[in-house]
């Protein structure tokens, strides 16, 4: 086979240890193999840049395990072509598995171009990508922390989460700060409810009669804390977000408009896509790398499975959220989930509207336009013929004479 690259390297990258397998031109047209092993410090992987760089290597490849590969990408994406590929195109032959041998097949698979290089964006987008998926992972830990106090509150015998919307709103969190001074009345912390919870008086007064003990006060106390202690992370975070995009971004205020898609979910596509998607040629190689997509296994004539691929674990939440949000609008998208959800399920439905918004966010962000929406209705304009014959044919069916006369 012939070879692409004659210079380059194959790195078997763990957590503290690299092995490095150059292959540069040898004898009869051969090459030649050198093993190199480094620990993962950053000054041993400069020496090993510097070695690479004076044998002449211009491509250097590695397995994206983890997150070890990014000292090495960090040091090395200035100096060579890197290439980040996908474990499970990198499966040997099983047997005889070792370290020196896995950096030699990484080599050899590299030398003739069989590497299909993984997305990595520039360093800017990592840094915002990173910051933001800390954020959704302070968020989920505030939601954790809610369900923490739903639990308290069931085992103190007290059932404001089945009177209340939202624990932690106003009213709830009133009632809460009540609890823990010992307020004990249920007439006393039903009167601390606001605006439409008001209504529900005599509803909470009977949700709030319970059995609140020393140590429950001491839990729902550290509860509050602590979310209050995320809610000030999550917003610095938001603040060094916003610093980084500008306030006035152009992309984010794009994205926004989306149904179901706010400000937080469109930084967040943003930071996992980039704003000029120049990586992706289509909105199918995007669905396809996000695994929003049907597979595809076929095998004498027949689909296998039409499972979803996995793809960016990040970026299929984040669509999938917002799709499962635009479900509550009345919107084209809304529309659309609410159908599919009653015949294949939530979890499909939002999987299905989830490629859709995404492949809308494709065209916005490409074609530099706003969203344009549909209507809730659009479907059915668009069919309103065949829904006329399936109609008319059901009532034929069931023994009756059709006769259409359209509303003057």
């Amino acid at each position: 086979m012939e070879a692409v690259h004659e210079r380059c390297c194959g790195l078997d990258v763990h957590k503290d240890l690299i092995v490095a397998c150059l292959l540069t031109p040898g004898v009869g047209g051969r090459p030649k193999r050198e093993i190199m092993q480094c620990k993962a410090f950053t000054r041993d992987l400069l020496a090993l840049a510097d070695r690479l760089a004076e044998a002449g290597c211009t491509h250097v490849a590695m397995e994206a395990t983890g997150s070890y590969w990014k000292p090495v990408f960090n040091l090395f994406e200035d100096r060579f072509t890197l290439v980040v590929a996908n474990a499970r195109h990198l499966k040997a032959v099983p047997g005889r598995k070792r370290d020196v041998k896995d950096a030699e097949w990484i080599a050899d698979l590299l030398r003739h171009g069989l590497l299909r290089p993984s997305f990595i964006p520039p360093r800017p987008q990592r840094e915002l990508r990173e910051l933001i998926r800390y954020r959704t992972t302070l968020t989920a830990e505030r939601a954790a922390e809610i369900n923490r106090i739903q639990k308290v509150l069931e085992g103190a015998n007290i059932k404001l989460g089945s009177v209340a919307s939202d624990v932690l709103g106003v009213s709830g969190r009133a009632m809460l700060e009540a609890m823990i001074r010992e307020v004990t009345d249920p007439v006393a912390l039903a009167s601390l409810a606001r605006g439409q919870l008001r209504k529900k008086e005599d509803q909470l007064q009977a949700a709030l009669q319970g059995l609140v003990g020393d140590h429950q006060r001491f839990m729902l106390a550290e509860q509050l804390d602590h979310i209050d202690d995320l809610d000030r992370r999550i917003e610095r975070l938001s603040s060094e977000v916003e610093r980084r995009l500008g306030v006035d971004n152009a992309d984010r205020d794009r994205l926004d408009g989306i149904p179901g898609v706010g400000k937080a979910t469109a930084e967040a596509l943003l930071a996992e896509i980039g704003p000029t998607l120049e990586t992706f040629a289509t909105a199918d190689q995007l669905c396809s790398w996000a695994g929003v997509i049907p597979g595809m296994h076929e095998s004498a004539g027949k689909n296998a499975s039409g499972r979803a691929p996995r793809g960016n674990r990040a970026l299929r939440a984040v669509v999938v959220q917002a799709a499962h949000a635009v479900g509550k609008t009345k919107s084209y998208p809304g529309a659309r989930y609410r159908r599919l959800a009653a015949r294949i399920g939530k979890p499909k439905a939002a999987l299905a509207v989830g490629h859709q918004l995404l492949r809308i966010a494709f065209h916005l962000l490409k074609e530099q336009t706003t969203y344009q929406e549909l209507g809730v209705d659009y479907r059915d304009d668009r069919s309103r013929e065949r829904l006329t014959q399936r109609y008319t044919r059901g009532l034929q069916q069931l023994g009756y004479n059709v006769d259409l006369k359209p509303v003057t």
